[in-house]
């Protein structure tokens, strides 16, 4: 209920629906499939960060919770070893 007197009934619905398929995937890499959501690397003063589409323009932002970082071998983040995550916020960072 706070939720939806925060960001109103639309993004509280999608917020909720994103949360509910982070916890539900096995890895971060399940993601990937999910029609919509998006989830996609941030770059820039957001690098190491990744998002999810909530309602346009606004997105939730999270990082994986793992020390170290699960990387591949080029250093790039390695999504099948990501199974948790720490939500950052919500907003528009364009």
């Amino acid at each position: 209920m706070q939720m939806q007197a925060k960001h109103g009934k639309r993004m509280a619905e999608k917020i909720q629906q994103r949360l509910t398929e982070l916890k539900g995937v096995e890895t971060l890499a399940d993601m990937r499939n999910l029609p919509g959501a998006r989830c996609h690397e941030l770059t820039g003063n957001l690098a190491g960060r990744l998002a999810v589409d909530l309602v346009h323009p606004d997105r939730l932002i999270f990082s994986p919770d793992h020390d170290p970082r699960p990387e591949l071998p080029d250093g790039g983040l390695d999504w099948q070893r990501v199974t948790k995550i720490v939500i950052e916020g919500i907003g528009d960072y364009h």
